[in-house]
C-alpha cells in the first residue's frame, strides 16, 4: 500500500558524503522513492559515477571548505529552488592511540565530521528558515553511546554532532525546521569490509549485536525516510539508534544456563 504519510516523493534532498557507503545507500533509497537527490563528495570521478548509477545529481564539495559549502547550497537552490531535506553524512576516521594523535589528525577528523556538518546545516538552514519549512538529518554514531578505544577524535566529533542536533532542534523548531539524527551500528561498507572480514572482529560483533549480524547501508534507509517524511512530524532533536541492538547493553563473556 502506498501511504503518503511516509512519502518523500517530490522532495529535494541533499546528501553529503554520498560517493560510497552509507551516504550512497541513503541517497539511492531516496532517489528510488521519487525524490530529487543531489549528492556531494570530494572525488569528482567517483561522485559522478555514483550519481549516474543511482539516478542522482552530483556537485563536488569538500565539507571542510566553507566557500565550497556556500557554492554548493547556492547551486542547488538556484537549480531547484530549495532543499527540503539535508542528510549530513560525510565523515572520516583514523584509528590510533590517543597519545599518537597529532593536531593535524584532530583537525582533519573534526573539520569533516563536525565543523563541516555545522556549516552545511547553517547554509541550508538559513534558506529553510526563510521558507519556514525544512528537515535535517545528521548521521552520528554508536560512539555517541559508548566510545570505542582508538577513535577518540571520531567519538568526540560524533557526540558533538548529536548535541548540535539537539541545539538546532531547540532553536529552529518554533520556526518550522526539524533536526534529528541517526546513529548507525556496525555497518558493512567498502571502507569497512576489510576490518569486519577478520574473524576476531566478526566474533566480537556477533557477541555484542543482539540481532546477530552486521548492518548494511540499506538498513538505515527506513529510518531516514521516516525522519524525512510527515510520519515523524512531531519528532525533533532525537537520535534514532539503528544498530541491531548494540546500545542495549554489554555482552558478558560468561555462559548463560
Amino acid at each position: 500500500m502506498d501511504d503518503a504519510l511516509f512519502s518523500v516523493k517530490g522532495q529535494v534532498v541533499l546528501v553529503s558524503g554520498a560517493s560510497r557507503g552509507i551516504g550512497r545507500g541513503l541517497a539511492e533509497g531516496f532517489a528510488r522513492r521519487g525524490a530529487t537527490v543531489v549528492i556531494t563528495g570530494r572525488e569528482k570521478d567517483t561522485l559522478e559515477k555514483t550519481a549516474k548509477e543511482i539516478g542522482a545529481q552530483a556537485v563536488v564539495c569538500d565539507v571542510a571548505d566553507p566557500k565550497a559549502i556556500d557554492k554548493l547550497v547556492a547551486t542547488v537552490t538556484e537549480k531547484h529552488g530549495r532543499v527540503d531535506t539535508l542528510l549530513n553524512v560525510a565523515g572520516v576516521n583514523r584509528r590510533m592511540k590517543a597519545e599518537r594523535l597529532t593536531e593535524a589528525d584532530w583537525d582533519f577528523i573534526v573539520d569533516i565530521n563536525l565543523k563541516g556538518p555545522f556549516l552545511l546545516a547553517l547554509a541550508v538552514g538559513k534558506r529553510q528558515l526563510e521558507r519556514k519549512k525544512g528537515n535535517q538529518i545528521n548521521i552520528t554514531s554508536l560512539n555517541n553511546d559508548r566510545p570505542l578505544r582508538g577513535v577518540m577524535p571520531y567519538a568526540v566529533s560524533k557526540k558533538g554532532l548529536e548535541q548540535m542536533t539537539r541545539a538546532l532542534a531547540m532553536e529552529w523548531g518554533p520556526r518550522g525546521i526539524r533536526v534529528n539524527a541517526i546513529a548507525p551500528g556496525f555497518i558493512l561498507t567498502d571502507l569497512t569490509n576489510k576490518l569486519w572480514a577478520q574473524p576476531v572482529m566478526q566474533e566480537w560483533a556477533m557477541a555484542n549485536t543482539p540481532l546477530q549480524r552486521l548492518g548494511t547501508p540499506d538498513d538505515l534507509v527506513g529510518a531516514a525516510l521516516f525522519l524525512a517524511s510527515d510520519a515523524s512530524a512531531f519528532m525533533t532533536g532525537q537520535t534514532v539508534y539503528v544498530d541491531g541492538g548494540c546500545s542495549c547493553g554489554n555482552a558478558w563473556p560468561i555462559p548463560l544456563e
